[in-house]
């Protein structure tokens, strides 16, 4: 991370899409959209990452949906919105992020009955735009709170990242973001790439 160091204005509260403990070293907070390409590749690098950090890592969602160019996106956030209020976001999360070119509401409904909700709710809450508002009053305040124009928009214990979001990128400013060395990760960048290599080969055994 280099040039002009910006901090998140909007702290993480119980409003938050949280995964992790409040006790971890490294907290992401993430704006994305369901839609975005480059969002979907954070994802992986961030999945692959959650199960090498476990508890060490506290992960935040936050929707920006940018209707202009990703027209699906703020649907596919009411869905996200929807699963949230029966207790099951980060499963709706993680099915619109593995199948982001299938993002009508057909499709939506399908994903809410293979993780496991309510449909008639799920249904219900969709046809009545029950949680519209609560999305477009977060982007509202990310857009002129944090001046986030873009997904992804990530923090890394509240200091924007500016840099790629592949494994091995992340991990580099993850460890640089722990200088009191609470995660065990290697020193050098070289070193990293080595443990990035068998993180894909799957050979840390840290895979679901």
């Amino acid at each position: 991370m280099s040039g002009e160091i910006v901090r998140l204005k909007s702290p993480v509260t119980d409003q938050d899409h949280v995964a992790g403990p409040a006790s971890a070293a490294i907290t992401i907070v993430e704006y994305g959209n369901f839609e975005c390409i480059q969002c979907g590749r954070a994802y992986s690098s961030l999945k692959q990452i959650r199960n090498v950090l476990a508890d060490e890592l506290r992960l935040v969602f936050r929707n920006f949906p940018i209707v202009q160019t990703h027209p699906r996106s703020l649907r596919a956030a009411e869905a996200a919105e929807a699963a949230a209020a029966q207790g099951k976001f980060w499963q709706m999360h993680d099915q619109l992020f593995t199948h982001q070119k299938a993002l009508e509401d057909r499709d939506l409904i399908r994903y809410a009955g293979r993780i496991g909700l309510n449909i008639e709710r799920f249904k219900r809450d969709l046809e009545e735009n029950v949680f519209f508002p609560k999305i477009q009053s977060a982007y509202e305040q990310s857009l002129f709170a944090e001046r986030v124009t873009g997904t992804p928009t990530i923090y890394l214990n509240e200091i924007r990242y500016t840099g790629a979001t592949d494994v091995q990128s992340l991990l580099e400013a993850i460890k640089q973001s722990d200088p009191e060395g609470q995660i065990q990760l290697p020193e050098r960048a070289g070193q990293i790439r080595q443990f990035v290599r068998k993180l894909r080969q799957g050979s840390l055994g840290v895979f679901e």
